[in-house]
């Protein structure tokens, strides 16, 4: 099983981090439909063998009651009202998926994660939404990660096997249920701080767990993209790769 390590994120420059990492989940493409010509500067100044995954917009997932829009950068947000947000196969949440597969095009990125609100309940509802926009979207051949909060493991499995999807989950809170046909494993890893998950830095004992739990995957995945998301991520990245290099 190929592993690769990185950060959601950029948290030191990119310069620095190209030479770190070969992964990174870009993040800026959640809060704002960046213009291609940035990403296209991107791909040429990373590594030839570097990856890129693709956070999808906001628009497809967030309704505008979300803080995270005040950083859209999208004027007379009123206008979005009622059209965007929770998977609603809308032409504005089309729009933003063509933009979408504009900026993986660019990065030369073959996955996309979509980012549930965990106001995104599990109900009728949201879970025709669903079916309606992966029945309509193109995926271009790109592989879907999908993260939803509280939802149950039978309805997650069931939603991704229907649609091919990468289930993504923080192993030390939940299992994947789903390696979509590719057999690709997503981990994203927030943190466990008590008072905010994401201030937190992962110890060894931590990491050593984390190793043996990809390990227990090897025989059921072919890839696995191991991205951390927390205050120290940079060095927890760093570390965990040399760990999963090392015998200890």
């Amino acid at each position: 099983m190929e592993v690769l390590i990185g950060c959601c994120g950029f948290p030191t420059s990119k310069e620095r981090y190209f030479k770190t990492f070969k992964l990174v989940e870009v993040q800026q493409t959640f809060y704002k439909l960046l213009d291609v010509s940035l990403l296209e500067k991107w791909r040429r100044e990373a590594p030839e063998d570097f990856e890129f995954t693709v956070k999808a917009f906001q628009g497809i997932t967030h309704p505008l009651s979300s803080p995270t829009w005040k950083r859209s950068g999208i004027k007379d947000l009123e206008k979005l009202q009622g059209k965007v947000g929770f998977m609603n196969p809308t032409k504005e949440v089309f729009s933003f998926w063509v933009h979408v597969l504009e900026e993986c095009k660019a990065l030369i990125s073959n996955l996309i994660l979509i980012q549930l609100p965990a106001s995104f309940e599990e109900k009728e509802e949201n879970l025709s939404n669903i079916d309606s926009f992966f029945s309509c979207i193109d995926r271009k051949n790109l592989n879907i990660a999908i993260e939803f909060r509280g939802w149950s493991e039978e309805k997650i499995k069931t939603v991704c096997e229907k649609h091919d999807l990468i289930s993504c989950v923080d192993p030390f809170r939940n299992k994947p249920v789903h390696f979509s046909s590719k057999k690709i494993l997503y981990f994203r890893l927030h943190g466990l701080g008590k008072k905010s998950m994401y201030n937190y830095s992962f110890s060894d004992n931590e990491l050593l767990w984390l190793k043996e739990k990809l390990l227990e995957y090897q025989d059921k995945a072919n890839k696995a993209y191991v991205l951390f998301n927390n205050k120290a991520m940079f060095e927890n990245a760093k570390r965990f790769s040399e760990i999963l290099k090392s015998n200890i």
